[in-house]
């Protein structure tokens, strides 16, 4: 009966596991086939021309650059905060307090707000400061959305660190400067895979930048200008009822899949190097 049962939980494993690997090639195999005919050199090296979105001449490099703009920004900002709030949670508080657990229940909180809600948020500050839709208002809400991700990605994995470690090395006479260096060489992985899970949710986040960033044909060229997004480009060219455009739209997304692929095999790469030396 055991090895029945065991045989049967076996076979839904590897049907589940099957499904959601059908799911990704279906996804991948749509969009790569829809988009592979309108994907040209032109279209991921020169802006919208003037009859674009009916068809004609041009692309959305403005996109593309707009994207990597917010993302990479967002992703040093976040960087910077989050590295030190998990610190302080794991290195300057004990591990019980009352401080810590209410300080992670309020960003398990922000961690599960929807994106459109972080939007509206920066879009109704924008409006009580006088500001418009620019570069700078996109960044500064994707920030605040992968904050949250940073944090609990990175404090799920210092938490694990043992407490004796850092007592053995408090009494060995170190500082807590240098106990901060060992804990970042343990948790160096989990740093990787946060800044993975964040910057694919930041690259695909349309909702957020719509209200914040807004759409432009150009490359801004100051924080005060708006940015395009691929996400944006991806519905505003999908919403068009030229086929060509429709195309196009599949071929910007088969662009945004790629990028978020190539940093996935990077993260990886990253993530097993840290892991090697962390073993040495």
């Amino acid at each position: 009966m055991k090895f029945f049962e065991e045989k049967i939980f076996r076979f839904l494993m590897i049907v589940a596991t099957l499904v959601v690997f059908g799911f990704v090639i279906s996804i991948i195999w749509t969009i790569a086939s829809r988009g592979w005919g309108a994907m040209s050199w032109d279209m991921i090296t020169k802006l919208p021309g003037g009859g674009f979105y009916i068809g004609k001449e041009g692309g959305f490099l403005n996109a593309i650059v707009g994207s990597l703009y917010i993302v990479g920004a967002s992703t040093i900002l976040g960087l910077l905060i989050s590295i030190p709030v998990v610190f302080y949670l794991n290195v300057y508080l004990k591990k019980k307090s009352k401080f810590a657990y209410i300080a992670r229940l309020a960003y398990d909180i922000l961690f599960g707000i929807p994106s459109i809600v972080y939007g509206a948020f920066g879009f109704t500050i924008m409006i009580y400061l006088g500001l418009r839709t620019s570069l700078a208002g996109g960044i500064i809400v994707i920030t605040l959305l992968i904050i949250p991700i940073f944090i609990r990605s990175m404090d799920e994995i210092a938490r694990e660190f043992p407490r004796d470690i850092l007592d053995t090395t408090y009494s060995l006479g170190a500082t807590r400067y240098e106990s901060m260096r060992v804990v970042l060489r343990q948790i160096a992985p989990g740093i990787a895979t946060a800044t993975l899970l964040s910057v694919g949710r930041a690259i695909g986040d349309a909702a957020a930048v719509m209200f914040t960033a807004g759409y432009t044909d150009s490359i801004p060229t100051s924080l005060s200008q708006p940015a395009a997004t691929l996400p944006l480009a991806v519905f505003f060219q999908l919403s068009s009822p030229v086929k060509e455009v429709q195309d196009r739209a599949y071929a910007a997304a088969l662009v945004l899949t790629l990028i978020v692929l190539i940093l996935s095999i990077a993260g990886r790469f990253i993530t097993n190097r840290f892991s090697k030396n962390k073993l040495q």
